[in-house]
């Protein structure tokens, strides 16, 4: 929970805003110090409905598999994922980068990377893209060694839609931070300035694209 706004918040607007049906699953529960409080949980899982309130989008699940634990239960997870492509048909999929240096997330990429293989029996002929985001305060924290290394090749122009980012964002009390964390409203701008520069954009948001198909 937030990553959903750190990485696509912009992008879901413009979906939105374009007709798009979007869905967003959020696979684990939330953990703090190592130790899981049912309250905690509760709360991020409100402070993610409020932000669901301000991207407008229309659909939304919890599958509430243990944060910070979802490599040792990879089959629930695998299973989470594939329900959610299989009841959604999604023509796009997004997920974040296969090298962040977060357990949770490398194995998010590994679940997902299997559920959207092209043989799969639980993907919709429809899919038409795949494309991973950046976690700001996550993939940017990756050591230098080229095989982390997010090197985008796709960008969205969310130049109209960077306030409900930022007003989503601040919805989420407890991962907000002051700047100059990458987490905080001044940073969340400064990194769409970034990469909107790299796209002659005036703000934007990045993707390495995996697959791609056209219809």
């Amino acid at each position: 929970m937030d990553d959903e706004v750190l990485g696509a918040g912009g992008t879901i607007c413009k979906h939105v805003t374009s007709g798009d049906r979007v869905k967003v699953l959020f696979l684990a529960n939330r953990v703090y110090g190592h130790q899981f409080d049912q309250g905690a949980s509760n709360r991020e899982e409100s402070h993610a409905l409020e932000a669901k309130s301000i991207l407008n989008y229309q659909e939304i699940e919890f599958a509430r598999l243990p944060d910070e634990q979802l490599r040792e239960h990879f089959v629930e997870l695998l299973t989470a994922i594939e329900k959610a492509i299989a009841g959604f048909a999604p023509e796009v999929v997004y997920l974040n980068h296969r090298n962040d240096p977060h357990q949770d997330h490398k194995a998010v990429f590994e679940a997902a990377h299997i559920s959207l293989r092209t043989i799969s029996r639980h993907l919709p002929n429809r899919l038409q893209r795949i494309a991973c985001y950046e976690v700001p305060s996550s993939t940017d924290q990756a050591p230098p060694f080229t095989e982390y290394a997010f090197l985008p090749n796709y960008y969205v122009d969310i130049t109209p839609y960077l306030e409900k980012k930022k007003q989503a964002m601040a919805c989420y009390e407890t991962e907000s931070r002051p700047f100059p964390h990458a987490r905080s409203a001044e940073g969340i701008a400064a990194l769409a300035k970034v990469r909107g520069m790299a796209s002659n954009l005036s703000a934007a948001e990045a993707f390495v694209i995996v697959r791609e198909e056209w219809p």
